[in-house]
């Protein structure tokens, strides 16, 4: 996707969502209404709908397909990856480290989509060609649960649940040093990083972005924190982690120590999305699955706590 953010202005007071987007963007009244009923725009940072009102002087945020995006990926199987909850409507993941969610430039590593479509399983149309089903992402060196929507239904209301944060995501991170206050919140806009594309930061003009976390255990050279993400930005608990000071141990693009990562023999960041709950989106009730950790990060969790600095 791409985002686009623009003012209301004053011509369009009054005006539905759907038809304000078609005249704004050069779109068809249906393309805009499917945009928005996806939960791709917000108006002041709040998920509306098509036949919501726009007010002028507001700030339209909107994610519309790539135009040079890339057909969908081939199948191909990854060893590892783990359905911890499948049905008619969506299937739970567990992702291995080295996979991405969806294909992306430069990336010609093993995806999520390809995954499901070598192992036989029919995705949602909705979204892009190659990210289809796709409703949240993680990293490629992030292991963890993603949820992806096997019906237009679930895609739709999936999208929304995680544009109004009304998913519960919950990660580990074993982070360098000991986060003052233990138990606390982050709240610090995340954008493009200044001076390199490839890597993200806090900066005052960036997107909202609110980190909740909790230590639950110390060590002699780092912590292991439980996070929840109130919003979902890319590389978020790397970024807010990396501005205390305290970057995840094995993450040297955000500051991290290479001896910890060697002593430990990690090659990638210790982070890990081990919870996911949400409300189902046929009948509302509550799916909440777990995972544990992967052996490379257990591993490492075990020499820290045997004492090396």
């Amino acid at each position: 996707m791409t985002s686009r953010t623009l003012p209301v202005p004053d011509g369009l007071a009054g005006e539905r969502v759907d038809a304000g987007l078609a005249r704004l963007l050069g779109l068809s009244r249906s393309r805009a209404a499917e945009i928005a009923e996806s939960g791709g725009v917000q108006l002041d940072g709040r998920t509306v709908g098509k036949s919501d009102r726009l007010t002028p002087g507001s700030w339209l945020e909107v994610e519309l397909p790539d135009p040079n995006a890339k057909a969908a990926p081939p199948p191909e199987p990854v060893p590892g990856m783990i359905i911890r909850y499948d049905d008619d409507d969506v299937v739970v993941i567990d992702k291995p480290v080295g996979v991405a969610a969806h294909p992306s430039p430069g990336w010609t590593g093993p995806t999520v989509v390809g995954a499901l479509a070598a192992a036989g399983y029919r995705i949602s149309t909705s979204g892009a060609a190659e990210r289809q089903g796709i409703v949240h992402r993680l990293d490629a060196g992030t292991s963890g649960l993603m949820v992806v929507a096997k019906s237009e239904h679930a895609y739709t209301v999936l999208k929304r649940a995680f544009k109004e944060r009304t998913v519960e995501k919950v990660y580990h991170a074993l982070v360098q040093g000991y986060p003052d206050p233990s138990v606390g919140t982050i709240d610090a806009p995340i954008g493009r990083h200044p001076s390199s594309d490839w890597k993200f930061a806090v900066v005052a003009d960036g997107k909202p972005s609110v980190t909740h976390y909790e230590v639950l255990e110390m060590f002699p050279s780092a912590s292991l924190v439980e996070v929840h993400l109130e919003t979902g930005r890319t590389h978020q608990i790397r970024v807010h982690f990396s501005a205390l000071r305290h970057p995840c141990v094995g993450d040297p693009m955000y500051g991290a120590d290479p001896r910890l990562a060697e002593r430990t023999g990690l090659t990638r960041q210790w982070l890990h999305a081990m919870r996911l709950g949400f409300a189902h989106p046929s009948d509302g009730r509550w799916v909440e699955v777990t995972s544990e950790y992967p052996a490379d990060l257990a591993h490492a969790l075990e020499v820290v706590a045997e004492g090396y600095r």
